[in-house]
């Protein structure tokens, strides 16, 4: 199956501090699809026919707003339908994906379970997997939840096989008393002040950036920042895949470079290889790091942490003269498939139905609808989110273009050299047009 062409993905919040329209309650029920709730899933409470529903997650931290949103609705759904029972299989984003894996090549997929856009997630359609959506979205106004254009990351010949749980960009986050421990009196604006900033922080004996390589998708996203820049913009992979530009290009050397600058710098935590993803991010919300470039769903969690009041955001800075701040690496969220082979296909669908309708409502409680992919009524200001969440939310109003990322653009087998090429840069220092050698030869590989 051919994917259909990915959109570039405007991100747009309509207007700083609000966020579009009613997604939640006032649903319109499809008549095909038997009594709806208001609520979204259909009304068989009642019902004697026991059901187990495996949901496959990776909201393994009981801190953050997703974990907190996914347990409230798993609880309130099991209360309305007694019959039906939840079991959620809780794992981080890497041991997630590896599971998928396993379980897909003894088809025993799990009913519902995550899946990343695009290229990452068609193996699974091609495979006939993942069961399509098209008849749950038109459930209860599901489907007029969704950004325009959202969806389409996830749809494949015309059917939909995925319901996203956000709609990203990444961004700087910033511990401003660390900064000014460190004397650091702004934010950066260009690569040089930016690992300038790092020297000064690490002079300090202050971790300058978090992250948590044992999963290798961290090091990827900010590289593949570091790589809009020096290319001059977006569209550096599909160039390639059009046979336009090489992995041998000038831009991606310099990518390569200006990565390598920062791991001798000392940016990262030691043994960042050794740490997973959810550890990496807590030593930013603990205080123990200086920076963490993530996407903006980690808004809510930061906002939470003991360092929330203290924490600022800033665009990734250009490189040596080039890139556009108001460019950004574009991330549509992970999200959640339901199973071909589900032996209850339709009560997973009534559930997932209820959770999607439900999710926007519930995040915007959670003060965690920064980034959401589905459009919730509701004023930042006046529900209290932090300036923090505003400020984010007027870097959206900004956005001209971007990049997906890495792995969700190339192929799995030419993403997972390259995870594993940029995981050896942490550990050694690396020839650049070595790197560049190795990527192309992948691709070249894996036409």
């Amino acid at each position: 199956m051919a994917n259909k062409p990915l959109k570039t993905l405007a991100i747009v919040l309509a207007g700083a501090l609000t966020l579009g329209l009613a997604a939640c309650g006032n649903a319109n029920n499809n008549s095909n699809s038997g009594a709806a709730s208001s609520n979204g899933g259909s009304s068989s409470s009642g019902s004697d026919k026991k059901v187990t529903i495996t949901f496959q997650n990776i909201y393994p931290d009981q801190t953050t707003p997703s974990y907190k949103t996914l347990h409230d609705l798993v609880d309130s759904y099991q209360k309305e339908h007694p019959n039906v029972k939840i079991e959620l299989d809780t794992l981080n984003t890497d041991q997630q994906k590896v599971k998928l894996k396993t379980q897909a090549a003894s088809k025993e997929v799990p009913d519902i379970t995550i899946v990343n856009p695009a290229a990452q997630m068609k193996p699974f359609v091609d495979a006939g997997l993942l069961a399509p959506l098209n008849d749950m979205l038109d459930q209860n106004g599901l489907k007029d939840t969704y950004q325009a254009g959202l969806l389409d990351n996830y749809t494949f010949d015309g059917n939909v096989y995925a319901i996203p749980d956000g709609n990203n960009i990444e961004v700087v986050y910033y511990n401003k008393d660390l900064f000014q421990q460190a004397g650091i009196s702004q934010v950066p604006t260009t690569f040089d002040e930016f690992l300038s900033d790092v020297k000064a922080l690490k002079a300090k004996g202050i971790t300058p950036i978090a992250i948590g390589e044992k999963d290798t998708w961290t090091g990827s996203f900010l590289f593949m920042n570091i790589l809009l820049r020096t290319n001059g913009g977006p569209g550096f992979l599909q160039d390639v895949v059009d046979g336009k530009k090489t992995f041998e290009d000038p831009a991606f050397i310099e990518a390569v470079d200006r990565f390598q600058d920062l791991v001798q710098a000392g940016a990262f935590p030691d043994g960042a290889t050794s740490i997973d993803a959810n550890a990496g991010g807590n030593l930013f919300k603990t205080g123990k790091a200086a920076m963490f470039i993530i996407g903006t769903w980690e808004t809510g969690a930061i906002d939470g942490s003991s360092v929330g009041s203290q924490v600022g955001a800033f665009r990734f800075p250009t490189v040596d003269g080039k890139g556009d701040l108001n460019d950004f690496m574009l991330a549509p969220g992970s999200a959640f498939a339901v199973s071909a082979n589900s032996e209850h296909l339709q009560e997973t669908k009534d559930f997932l139905n209820y959770f999607g309708v439900n999710y926007p409502k519930k995040q915007f409680e959670y003060k965690n609808a920064v980034g959401l992919g589905q459009k919730v009524d509701g004023d930042l200001k006046a529900a209290g989110y932090s300036n923090l969440s505003m400020d984010i939310a007027a870097m959206f109003n900004d956005i001209k273009g971007g990049d997906l990322a890495f792995d969700n653009t190339m192929n799995p087998a030419v993403a997972q050299v390259h995870l594993n090429s940029i995981q050896n840069l942490f550990v050694q220092k690396v020839d650049s047009k070595t790197v560049a050698k190795e990527h192309q030869a992948a691709f070249e590989a894996n036409k």
